[in-house]
């Protein structure tokens, strides 16, 4: 049977030193599979910086405080905000940080979370100099907080690039992953493209700065990472829109 998480689950994996990615279980999106990543990072103080968390437990939890405590909750985009409400409940001091637009879909949902501060293009106090930020922006539909951990040279994406490996795929989705261009190796959904129409050069521009932090890891929230050659990995998977 096919599987498109990344096993084991709900465990920190280390990805270089001071961040770990968390794989989670499958969410339905429109029906469909996705399988689900979030980034933990280890500020120079020691606080936790938690990206896009996945499903909470107790044991998740207490997996996480063992590298530090969990201070900031990260909902970088207007989708990626599913989990946040219960790592808040469960963590009440933690502060939670949101990009443009996740108030209001949270409220359309009936989803209750206090969000402590908005996400901006700059990086606030917290972590100016350690990660490196910018809302992605043009797109009729989506706005994204991407960011780069400047100590392990590492991209923190969410929805910009996805990339399903199709063998860990139903046989049904394999075609509709190609069809909406997240197959291996991966690239911006197709329906994402077509939202930045008339705001190419904005989105390119936005690309670039991506490219110019010379990442050599790209973490994705859905599919396959790239664990290396990350600034190339850009550059292909934005080939439409650099070429």
């Amino acid at each position: 049977m096919s599987d498109p998480t990344y096993p084991p689950l709900d465990e920190p994996k280390p990805v270089a030193r001071d961040i770990w990615v968390v794989d989670g279980p499958i969410i339905r999106f429109y029906k469909m599979p996705f399988s689900t990543r979030a980034t933990i990072v280890r500020l120079e103080n020691g606080d936790i910086w938690l990206h896009s968390p996945t499903r909470w437990s107790r044991d998740l939890q207490q997996k996480i405080e063992a590298l530090g405590p969990i201070r900031h909750l990260i909902a970088p985009n207007w989708i990626h905000y599913a989990y946040v409400a219960d790592w808040q409940a469960a963590l009440p001091d933690a502060h939670v940080w949101a990009a443009p637009g996740v108030a209001g879909r949270a409220a359309s949902h009936g989803v209750d979370i206090r969000i402590d501060h908005d996400l901006t293009q700059d990086a606030p106090p917290e972590w100016a100099g350690q990660i490196d930020q910018m809302i992605v922006e043009g797109s009729r539909l989506h706005r994204e907080v991407v960011f780069f951990h400047r100590a392990s040279d590492t991209l923190i994406l969410t929805d910009l690039i996805e990339n399903f490996e199709p063998a860990k795929l139903p046989w049904w989705f394999r075609p509709l992953a190609w069809l909406g261009g997240v197959s291996e190796p991966g690239a911006m959904p197709r329906d994402m493209r077509a939202s930045f129409a008339g705001h190419t050069d904005q989105l390119r521009a936005q690309v670039q700065r991506m490219i110019d932090w010379a990442p050599t890891r790209v973490i994705l929230a859905h599919g396959r990472w790239y664990r290396e050659g990350g600034t190339d990995e850009l550059h292909r998977a934005f080939s439409w829109l650099l070429d």
